[in-house]
């Protein structure tokens, strides 16, 4: 039977904008609706890109920095685990420097999206993360006999329009007690080394391993670089941002917070060390880059079998 009233459609309303993730190539992007992006190569889980809105590049990746996997990749944010350096008369002295995470193929685990669930998502999703992982079975045979270890890592990068935080969980899952230290290699983008300056690093102790692996004081209030620079400053509250800023007007350009990581490394290797490192390019881009990497490692975690550790940074910027 017709009816002269018939109820009106219901309208579906559009959907949100939602982040989007793409795999190809050996590297993951994620792009958020807004326009911040992130890209990641599977090799190292290392961080490759993190653009601004805007468009602008937070990260230095060396011209000639190795994508393939046959070495690690010169820039970005590689992952540092299980030594920092090298080690002696230790179970990680037989791995090469910094360790395997940075050496070895990672799987992707998937993503997610809005962990901020308490706000109301009218704009849509405004963060998203990806995680990757990779343990003791994903290792080649060499680094299995060099650290043969039952464990598992999970690497976290969360792009908001807040930042980028990246974590890493730890996971013993072998009989045995391991130790370990672990670090975010992160390249910050800059336009002139002459014209930053590092604050809160002031009366923090620090082993200088530019003058033989010293132990000082930290005197000044704001660091410049001025010159070969490789310092491991110790034990900082890690709630207390490590802000790099310009020199024009104090202006904040980065700031690193940290998770249970209480070292922070501070490297540039100026113009004779630059040129020295075969994969560094151009010579003169140690003026365009400054390294700020958080991490845990002064003395050892140790990680007794079955229990598991997590760390994390959260890197603003463009404030």
């Amino acid at each position: 039977m017709d009816r002269s009233n018939k109820p009106s459609a219901i309208g579906v309303g559009a959907s949100l904008p939602q982040p989007t993730v793409s795999l190809h190539e050996n590297k993951v992007e994620a792009t958020l609706p807004t326009g911040e992006s992130v890209t990641v190569h599977l090799f190292g889980a290392t961080v490759t890109s993190w653009k601004l809105a805007n468009g602008r590049e937070q990260l230095f990746v060396s011209e000639k920095a190795h994508l393939d996997g046959s070495k690690p990749i010169r820039g970005g944010i590689p992952v540092v685990f299980p030594v920092f350096g090298t080690s002696q008369n230790h179970a990680t002295s037989s791995l090469p420097q910094h360790g395997f995470a940075r050496n070895s193929n990672w799987e992707f685990l998937g993503k997610s999206s809005s962990e901020s669930l308490n706000k109301d998502r009218k704009e849509g999703d405004d963060s998203v993360k990806l995680d990757f992982g990779l343990s003791h079975t994903l290792l080649s045979e060499d680094f299995r006999k060099a650290w043969p270890h039952e464990f598992a890592l999970v690497y976290s990068v969360t792009l908001s329009k807040e930042g980028l935080r990246t974590s890493l969980q730890v996971q013993n899952n072998g009989s045995q007690n391991f130790e370990f230290q672990v670090l975010m290699h992160t390249y910050l983008n800059i336009e002139d080394i002459s014209k930053i300056r590092i604050n809160n690093l002031e009366s923090k102790t620090y082993v200088d391993k530019v003058q033989n692996a010293t132990t000082h004081t930290e005197s000044q209030s704001a660091l410049p670089i001025v010159g070969e620079t490789d310092r491991i400053y110790q034990a900082l509250d890690p709630t207390v941002p490590i802000v790099v800023s310009s020199t024009d007007g104090n202006k904040p350009l980065f700031s690193v917070t940290r998770e249970a990581l209480n070292d922070v490394v501070v490297w540039n290797p100026w113009i004779e060390k630059a040129k020295a490192i075969a994969d560094f390019s151009p010579d003169e881009a140690y003026q365009k880059m400054i390294c700020v990497e958080a991490g845990s490692v002064a003395g050892w975690q140790t990680l007794e079998a079955g229990d598991s550790w997590e760390g994390g940074q959260l890197i603003r910027a463009g404030l």
